[in-house]
């Protein structure tokens, strides 16, 4: 085994399971690594449903269109990320704990792209939510039957495949709603939901052409050729809670939805907060919250950690494929740019760029061997880096963890500072030569 990546199945102590939801996932594949929850091939997200008081719903049972939740979400002080994620009434403020809903079960299957994992959902606690199409298809041919966004797609994506298989399709633009009606199949309705662009300026429609897009929405949902499920929008400075665009954002997109609901068009779910907003902005949560990267139990950004408890699941680790002892002076690596200044020992671990370790935190990133930190000395290579051991004890074979749950590991923010730039590339990037190993 090369190298391993792992997530331990880990339990919230002190929680009352009464007011708890309860997810148990686990997603990866390939070659060496230990995993427990969301992992590479793709970055996955989980739509926790938030339901809302009496007061705010509308004759169907669903929140009305323009309604948030209440100001007072009564966030835990702890969330504990891993192979059991537990939120301890992080939404459900004003629902009965008896109402509160759970992820019962996962299942694992072999998909194409190797082991996948699927949930079980109890009373519509959620959507999982993928990047493209084949993302979608790869859970659908591992077994999951579980509701399903597919949020980005560019022209010639397989709409057809995807609506066949019961997968809800994002448009951001009148030319891509017609594209998905006249790929689908006879007839199959889509399930669609509708992007606005409220500040972001990426991917969905803003000022006319939101309007051009609910209103052609309505009319095929009208004639029947289309069920519009949501609409949803993305924040860009969630992550800096004081930020004055969140405010303009969330504006915007209560706008949008009046749009909407002057449209005639009532969508079940409407969807705006991500990690950061999930922990600091509670009027964002509306009706689904997207975690993502609090599902690998990593905070969104340094400037909010701390409102919560998370805990990594995610830990990156190899097994020395060589040590020896080298005398003061010696030059290690690519371009000579360290040398020792005494006589040390030097670990080699079979990682690098090629796996996905971030080359631009060379000789500043740590790893963890026997509990202690040693520093990472010289070029990160494609396939391998070096690490100094000083003068403790090591032979090969042993274990260096780069980051993750073991004794004094850095973390993957660790690894990102070092790198300059955020945790999500840290645990997004790790490729196909990695072995996961899914525990819990």
């Amino acid at each position: 085994m090369k190298a391993e990546l792992d997530t331990v199945e880990k339990t919230a102590d002190g929680m009352d399971p009464g007011h708890a939801a309860a997810l148990q996932v686990a997603l990866g594949q390939s070659p060496d690594i230990t995993t427990g929850s969301y992992l590479p091939p793709f970055f996955h997200q989980l739509y926790f449903w938030t339901p809302q008081p009496p007061d705010r719903l509308g004759r169907d049972g669903h929140p009305r269109v323009g309604q948030g939740l209440i100001p007072d979400m009564g966030l835990p002080r702890r969330m504990w990320a891993g192979g059991r994620l537990r939120f301890h009434r992080p939404l459900l403020a004003g629902v009965p704990a008896e109402k509160e809903s759970r992820v019962e079960t996962v299942e694992r299957k072999e998909g194409r792209s190797g082991p996948l994992a699927f949930v079980t959902l109890a009373h519509r606690v959620m959507q999982e939510g993928v990047v493209t199409v084949e993302e979608a298809l790869a859970l659908r041919e591992a077994g999951d039957t579980g509701p399903v966004l597919c949020w980005l797609a560019a022209p010639g994506a397989a709409y057809g495949a995807a609506v066949e298989h019961d997968v809800e399709l994002t448009a951001s633009s009148v030319e891509q709603l017609d594209e998905i009606l006249h790929d689908a199949p006879t007839g199959r309705r889509p399930r669609v939901q509708l992007k606005v662009d409220t500040g972001l300026s990426r991917n969905g429609a803003r000022g006319p052409a939101w309007d051009e897009l609910v209103a052609a929405a309505s009319r095929a949902q009208a004639a029947g050729k289309v069920e519009v499920t949501g609409v949803w929008s993305h924040l860009a400075c969630a992550d800096e809670p004081g930020h004055p665009a969140n405010d303009q954002q969330e504006t915007v997109f209560r706008a949008a939805l009046d749009v909407v609901g002057e449209a005639g068009l009532e969508p079940q779910w409407r969807h705006l907060a991500n990690s950061a907003a999930l922990l600091t902005r509670p009027s964002a949560h509306f009706d689904l919250v997207r975690p993502g990267i609090a599902t690998y139990g990593i905070d969104p950004d340094p400037a909010v950690a701390g409102i919560v408890d998370l805990r990594p699941v995610m830990t990156l680790r190899a097994r020395l494929a060589q040590v020896k002892r080298v005398p003061a002076g010696t030059a290690v690596s690519y371009g000579h740019t360290w040398t020792t200044d005494r006589e040390t020992t030097l670990g080699l671990v079979p990682l690098g760029y090629g796996d996905g370790v971030l080359r631009s935190a060379s000789g500043r990133a740590e790893a963890a061997h026997d509990g202690e930190r040693v520093p990472v000395v010289g070029r990160i290579c494609m396939d391998q880096l070096v690490v100094d051991l000083g003068d403790r004890p090591a032979r090969r074979g042993d274990v260096v963890t780069l980051f993750g749950a073991a004794p004094g590991a850095p973390t993957a923010q660790d690894w990102a500072s070092a790198a300059g730039t955020i945790a999500y590339e840290v645990v997004t990037r790790l490729g196909d030569r990695v072995v996961r190993t899914h525990r819990g």
